[in-house]
């Protein structure tokens, strides 16, 4: 791999887990995406809620950090758990905040049941950043899918 930065946002920790198990794998930089510390509840169904109500309204959160100098990288992968079916708007900030140098874009998502529409939302989110194939994972299976993980990788 070239230079690769893995910038990730995780409510529940399994997207964290998957990140820091890619970072192990690839010595990657890594970026953790993160919106103001009020933005979201620690209850799933609210958090639903409250990302439903920021797409309605067009108003993505914004970022908590600033981010990285993206031109020193070749790749990003960008990481997120799925939100009714699509990225949760962090991870939506987060695209809509790159610039539009060549850059290309690996998506990986953690679900707690289907991935609905997550890779087709990221794609337009992504505006004209080439999207390498997706890698998505169950939260619950994370910590045991070292074989799924690593052909993502050799892929890349």
């Amino acid at each position: 791999m070239n230079k690769t930065l893995i910038a990730y946002y995780s409510w529940s920790g399994h997207t964290a887990a998957l990140a820091e198990r890619l970072h192990a794998q690839t010595h990657a930089d890594l970026y953790e995406i993160k919106a103001p510390a009020d933005t979201f509840s620690v209850d799933m169904y609210e958090t639903a809620d409250i990302a439903k109500a920021q797409l309605k309204a067009g108003q993505l959160p914004p970022l908590a950090e600033p981010l990285p100098d993206l031109s020193k990288y070749d790749t990003i992968l960008v990481g997120g758990p799925v939100w009714s079916g699509a990225p949760a708007t962090p991870v939506l900030s987060f695209l809509a905040a790159i610039p539009d140098d060549d850059v290309r874009l690996a998506p990986f998502y953690t679900d707690a049941g289907t991935p609905g529409d997550y890779e087709a939302v990221f794609k337009r989110a992504a505006g004209k950043h080439s999207i390498a194939s997706a890698l998505g994972l169950p939260g619950s299976k994370v910590a045991t899918a070292q074989t799924q993980i690593q052909q993502w990788l050799n892929q890349l």
